[in-house]
C-alpha cells in the first residue's frame, strides 16, 4: 500500500525527519506455528502490521493491515503487549525515518494468507525453533516470546 494521505501530509513538512507513528503487530498463531512475512523493503522476516490512521480505532486498523497485505480476515483474541524503543525505529529505503509504537494482537485467521507481492513477498508457517534461524525484524523475536 502506498504512504497514507496523513504521512505525506506530514513528510511534507518534516521530509524524511524521524516521526513517531503509533501502530499495530498481528501475533497470527496456528496450536505451535506462528504466521510470518517476508517484507519488500527490507527482506527480512516479521510480523504483519503498519500504521494507524487517525480517527481509527487500533483493532480496526489490525484488521485492515492484515486484510491488505495478505488479503485474509482476522479474529482478535486479546493483546500480546505494547512495544517500542530502537527495534522499532526503522528508516526506509527512500530515507523516511519512522519510530513505532505499535501495540501486538493475538489474532487467529478467518481466510487463507495470499502476500500482496507489494509490501509483503511471502507468508510461511513457523514454529519458535524454526524462526531462530531466520533473518528477523528485530523487534520480532521480544513479540513472540511474550506471545
Amino acid at each position: 500500500m502506498p504512504v497514507s494521505p496523513y504521512i505525506a501530509s506530514l513528510r511534507a513538512h518534516v521530509g524524511h525527519d524521524l516521526l513517531l507513528i503509533p501502530a499495530v503487530t498481528a501475533v497470527i498463531r496456528d496450536g505451535d506455528r506462528f504466521l510470518l512475512a517476508r517484507h519488500s523493503d527490507s527482506g527480512m522476516w516479521g510480523l504483519i502490521g503498519g500504521s494507524i490512521e487517525p480517527g481509527e480505532h487500533p483493532a480496526g486498523a489490525m484488521a485492515r493491515e492484515v486484510r491488505e497485505e495478505i488479503g485474509a480476515g482476522i479474529r482478535i483474541l486479546g493483546i500480546v503487549g505494547v512495544y517500542g524503543g530502537e527495534e522499532l525505529v526503522v528508516e526506509y529505503p527512500n530515507g523516511d525515518r519512522v519510530a513505532y509504537v505499535t501495540t501486538a494482537y493475538s489474532c487467529e485467521l478467518t481466510g487463507a494468507p495470499r502476500p500482496d507481492l507489494d509490501e509483503i513477498l511471502e507468508v510461511a508457517w513457523f514454529t519458535r525453533d524454526e524462526v531462530a534461524a531466520l533473518d528477523l525484524q528485530p523487534y520480532v523475536e521480544q513479540v513472540l516470546r511474550d506471545a
